[in-house]
């Protein structure tokens, strides 16, 4: 089982969609590394040699990826709550940030809804 930034990549997938499995990697950032490398991105994870792999790992800590990208975005999120901009506010309060209709929509974000007793007449 190949192992890249802390993650296990699965075994049966294709290159490109196994790199996807590392958070902050997505289809056309993984595409791109496999042809900078010049690797077939359908080749098997399992298939792959050490050094093919060794160079995808040399690539790969170049990027802002898993955790540090987690933690990054985890101190954008205080910042803007610390600042008391609008968006800061949103996420205190736990509503949609960028502009979504809530009159509505937004049960994910605001949770299961709630009766108010006696409002129908």
């Amino acid at each position: 089982m190949a192992r890249i930034a802390g993650v296990n990549l699965p075994k049966g997938k294709h290159a490109e969609i196994a790199l996807t499995y590392i958070y902050g990697i997505g289809r056309s950032q993984s595409q791109k590394i496999l042809d900078g490398l010049k690797i077939e991105r359908t080749v098997k994870i399992e298939t792959l040699s050490e050094s093919d792999l060794d160079k995808i790992r040399d690539v790969i800590k170049q990027l802002v990826v898993h955790w540090y990208l987690i933690i990054l975005v985890a101190l954008n999120i205080t910042r803007l709550q610390e600042i008391n901009c609008y968006r800061g506010q949103r996420h205190r309060k736990r509503l949609p940030v960028r502009g979504q209709n809530t009159k509505t929509n937004a049960r994910t974000r605001k949770g299961k809804s709630v009766a108010i007793a006696g409002k129908k007449k």
